[in-house]
């Protein structure tokens, strides 16, 4: 394999793959890219066996072939390189090893055989269709925040993304959800999509495919079976796993009929919120909300530091209500409306409470109280 690349296409494709790639692997070439020099393109992959990344760029290829080299230190190493330069990739007779030229620059990395690299993109996908970048990051952006980290319930280690009802119509739903509070997106349902089965996409693959998603500008290609998802970004190819599990029935924990309504400024709520908070080191303690006629009063009682208390002028013209929440998910739920005024829908003081925003009715958060 021999051939010429620039560093700023080399840089940027592997630093997308890299970050796949686990520092720590007991599979020696799992610490490894994939290189495949082909048809006036470079490919390089990269892959943890649940997730698998794939980019092309183009390049000079003065010889085919394929090796795989430490995939953390080919990435270091480009970084470190002039920006603009050209890059020469070269592997010897017995490919065991590969040259890296640039400028005056030279290094020889150790290989192992591209044979051997695994792959887990070969799979029949039983659908395909394309869905508006900014309709995908919105799935993500509003529900990632409600993922579970807790590994024993690995069934919501992840987005359920399936279609649903809304109204009587089809929409293409992400939902997520820790037992503590539930986030739901709902999009318009893309052609293609209206049959899909309902699948869970991991946590890391989530975070991976939002930064791909900040470059994209117009569609991606989505293909799909139960087993596996496969999105194509422009030069970038993300291969995931799906967690093998049940998502539980979010519908029945969603308060539809709770009809006591708060309307508050959202921004000046979340500032309040992390005021209180700051009274205790432990951002989870309970902030008690006591709520009445145009007046919300926000407290925190830590005994071994003090109290703190904070009002604001609201709307409510239901009965008086006093309610309990962990604070760090009340900031995180108030970071991802986009209104001047969010709206909070309460039954009583042990029941779910639902957070609407009034600019963004396709999204709805669920937020289970605390007691105080």
């Amino acid at each position: 394999m021999k051939l010429v690349v620039e560093q700023t296409h080399l840089i940027k494709a592997l630093g997308r793959v890299q970050r796949i790639v686990e520092r720590r692997n007991t599979i020696p070439i799992l610490n490894n890219v994939y290189l495949s020099a082909e048809a006036g393109a470079l490919t390089i992959k990269g892959t943890d066996l649940d997730l698998e990344m794939v980019e092309t760029i183009a390049a000079t290829i003065h010889s085919n072939g394929t090796t795989t080299v430490s995939a953390h230190l080919l990435h270091d190493i480009v970084r470190k390189m002039a920006d603009g330069s050209t890059v020469e990739l070269e592997t010897d007779s017995n490919e065991t090893k590969m040259t890296m030229r640039a400028g005056r620059s030279e290094f020889s990395l150790q290989t192992l055989d591209g044979e051997e690299f695994p792959s887990i993109s070969e799979d029949d996908f039983s659908h395909s269709f394309e869905i508006p970048a900014t309709d995908m990051a919105k799935i993500l952006g509003k529900t990632q925040f409600a993922i579970s980290l807790e590994e024993t319930r690995y069934y919501l280690n992840g987005i359920y993304f399936h279609k649903s009802d809304k109204d009587g119509e089809d929409v293409l739903r992400g939902v997520a959800t820790d037992g503590h509070r539930l986030a739901l997106m709902d999009v318009t349902i893309p052609s293609g999509a209206e049959d899909i089965p309902g699948v869970i996409i991991p946590r890391k693959a989530v975070q991976e495919l939002q930064k791909l998603l900040e470059e994209a500008d117009d569609n991606i290609a989505i293909d799909m079976s139960q087993a596996k998802m496969r999105f194509t970004i422009k030069s970038a190819v993300m291969t995931t796993k799906l967690i093998d599990g049940t998502f539980p029935d979010y519908q029945r924990v969603i308060p539809y009929d709770n009809d006591h309504m708060l309307e508050l400024p959202r921004e000046v709520f979340a500032r309040a919120v992390d005021r209180v908070a700051t009274i205790s080191p432990d951002r989870g303690r309970a902030v008690k909300l006591a709520i009445e006629a145009n007046k919300l009063t926000l407290s925190v009682v830590n005994p071994e530091s003090g109290s703190a208390t904070d009002e604001l002028e609201v709307s409510y013209p239901a009965e008086p209500i006093t309610i309990g929440f962990n604070a760090k998910y009340l900031l995180d739920i108030a970071t991802q409306l986009d209104c001047e005024n969010a709206e909070f829908y309460f039954s009583n003081p042990t029941a779910p409470t639902l957070v609407k925003d009034p600019d963004n009715p396709t999204a709805i958060f669920v937020l289970m109280p605390m007691r105080v």
